[in-house]
């Protein structure tokens, strides 16, 4: 996948600058010790388990195969939170993105999220992705705050749909955005630089 953004780009947040860079080969120790990081809860944002070495790897081929677009937020060689949207250009839903976006528990609340993001649309865009999707537990309310706040709204709430690893079950709440729509205004009112 190609967008027009060239990366890496260095982004502002309230704990310092940050380098946001795509996915490599190379990144599996790093992707594992920001897994590790992770509360077990907050891994159930994913749809995998990303502290397996498994995992990871089928990540990085997926990643290389172009089958999903990574972005890393990154101090020197340590993932402090990561971006990722799945695309299968031949499903029948071929113009639905799911994006993925966690953060390091140490740069919560210090607007990483949102530029990860807000990231995520400009790459969306440029993949011709009209529509946007995201899901959480439901017991996950900062995060949906968040992306309410970013244009997202609830369109479905899954009943008991994950279960962690104690075998507890989650209700899962997906979100979703009109990507086309929000470029429609944005290009409208010449706001596309922005983006």
């Amino acid at each position: 996948m190609t967008t027009t953004r060239s990366y890496p780009i260095t982004i502002a947040t309230d704990d310092g600058d940050l380098l946001l860079r795509r996915l490599r080969e190379t990144d599996a120790e790093a992707l594992l010790a920001f897994a590790n990081r992770l509360s077990p809860h907050d891994l159930l944002f994913l749809r995998r388990d990303i502290s397996h070495p498994k995992v990871v790897a089928a990540w990085i081929e997926a990643e290389r195969a172009g089958r999903i677009t990574t972005l890393l937020a990154t101090r020197g060689e340590m993932v402090l939170g990561c971006a990722t949207i799945i695309r299968d250009p031949l499903s029948w839903a071929s113009h639905v993105g799911e994006m993925r976006v966690i953060v390091d528990p140490s740069m919560r609340g210090k607007g990483l999220g949102q530029k990860l993001t807000q990231e995520c649309f400009v790459v969306a865009i440029d993949m011709g992705v009209e529509k946007m999707t995201a899901q959480m537990t439901a017991d996950q309310r900062a995060a949906i705050a968040v992306f309410e706040g970013m244009g997202f709204h609830p369109e479905a709430l899954l009943l008991d749909q994950v279960r962690d690893r104690d075998g507890k079950k989650h209700d899962i709440v997906i979100l979703g955005h009109d990507v086309a729509a929000f470029h429609a205004r944005m290009t409208a009112y010449g706001l596309t630089a922005a983006i």
